[in-house]
C-alpha cells in the first residue's frame, strides 16, 4: 500500500525543478500562471534566486507548492500514472496544501493565493529577527519536553515539529532560543539553528491563525478523492469543515510528523512516494520505520523508477 508526501520549508533551493521547465510546456504554463497570480516573478525567485529572496516565507511557500504540484502533474498527465493505488495524501506544514491540491480539493490558484497569504501573514507574526527555531538531534520529544518543562521559568520554547524519533524542532524568541541551545550544549544534546524567518507552529503564530481564519473559510474546496492525514491531529480525515478547522490550528499548533507516519504505517501503508524539491521527508520516513520503502521524485528518471515498480 502507497502513501503520498509533500514537502514543506526548509526543501527550496535556487533552481528547483529547472530540468522538467525546461522541458514540459505544461511546466513552463503554470509557471507563467503562477506569477500572474501572485504578482510576484516567482519563476525569476525560484530559478535565479537570490536564495534571502526564496527564503521570505511569503515566497517559500507558493514556491515550495508550486514546484511539488508541477511534478504531480508530469505524472500524472504526461506519464498517464493513476495514483489509484495510493491509500493517503500527506504534507509536512504547507506540504499539507500541496496534498489538498494534488488530491483535487483545491485548484491551483486559491492553494497559491491562500499560501502567499499565509507564508506573509506568518512572516509578520514576530518582528524580524526575534523569532528563532531549533532543530534538535538524537532526542525524543517527549524527553525535550522535560528539559522544557523544568525550565519554563529560564525560557519559553516550544516543540514546533515532531519530525522523527531523533529529530524535533522547537520555536521561540530568540533570546529564549540561545538559552536552550546553550542549556542541550552543556548536556551534550546536539542542536542546530535553523534558516527560517519566524518562530512556526508554536503560540507565537497565534495573529497569523487570526488573519487566516476568513480565508480558510472562504476557500472553496471540493470532495477529497482520498483522506489526507493532518498535522494537527496525526489522523485521517476526508470531512471538508474539519480540514478547514484544522488548516487554522496548524499554524500555531505542532507539526505531528513522526505520528502521522506511524499512523500511516499502522493502517497498511508500506510504501512512502515523496513528491516535490529535496529528500527530507523520505529521510525522516526512513529513520521513523527501517522497514518501509520510500523515495523522492525529482528528476524523469525518478518517475520512470516510480512508474515501473
Amino acid at each position: 500500500m502507497f502513501s503520498i508526501v509533500f514537502p514543506g520549508q526548509g526543501s527550496q533551493k535556487i533552481g528547483m525543478i529547472k530540468d522538467f521547465y525546461e522541458k514540459y510546456e505544461l511546466v513552463k504554463r503554470l509557471f507563467k500562471d503562477a506569477d500572474a497570480i501572485l504578482n510576484v516573478p516567482i519563476t525569476k525567485i525560484i530559478f535565479e534566486g537570490p536564495e534571502s529572496k526564496l527564503n521570505l516565507t511569503e515566497n517559500t511557500q507558493p514556491a515550495i507548492f508550486l514546484a511539488s504540484y508541477c511534478i504531480f502533474e508530469i505524472i500524472k498527465k504526461e506519464f498517464g500514472y493513476d495514483f489509484k493505488k495510493f491509500k493517503y495524501f500527506a504534507g509536512h506544514s504547507l506540504g499539507e496544501y500541496s496534498a489538498l491540491a494534488c488530491v483535487g480539493s483545491i485548484n491551483f490558484e486559491d492553494t497559491l493565493k491562500i499560501l502567499q497569504k499565509r507564508g506573509k501573514f506568518m512572516q509578520e507574526a514576530v518582528p524580524s529577527g526575534e523569532g528563532a527555531m531549533l532543530a534538535v538531534l538524537g532526542i525524543a520529544s517527549k524527553e525535550l519536553d522535560k528539559i522544557l518543562e523544568m525550565n519554563n521559568k529560564k525560557y519559553q520554547c516550544f516543540i514546533a515539529n515532531d519530525n522523527s524519533n531523533l529529530q524535533v524542532v522547537v520555536s521561540g524568541l530568540k533570546k529564549d532560543i540561545n538559552l536552550l541551545s546553550n542549556d542541550l550544549n552543556n548536556k551534550k544534546i546536539k542542536n542546530l539553528n535553523l534558516n527560517v524567518s519566524a518562530p512556526f507552529h508554536c503560540k507565537y503564530m497565534k495573529t497569523a491563525s487570526e488573519k487566516m481564519i476568513s480565508y480558510i473559510n472562504d476557500l472553496k474546496m471540493n470532495e477529497l478523492e482520498k483522506p489526507i492525514i493532518s498535522n494537527v491531529t496525526a489522523n485521517e480525515t476526508s470531512s471538508l469543515k474539519e480540514i478547514k478547522s484544522l488548516l487554522i490550528s496548524q499554524i500555531e499548533k505542532k507539526v505531528r510528523w513522526l505520528e502521522s507516519v506511524e499512523y500511516m504505517i499502522n493502517n497498511g501503508v508500506k510504501n512512502f512516494v515523496e513528491i516535490g524539491p529535496g529528500k527530507v521527508l523520505t529521510g525522516l520516513i526512513k529513520r521513523i520505520n527501517k522497514n518501509v520503502n520510500v523515495s523522492s521524485i525529482n528528476s524523469e528518471e525518478d518517475i520512470k523508477l516510480l512508474i515501473n515498480d
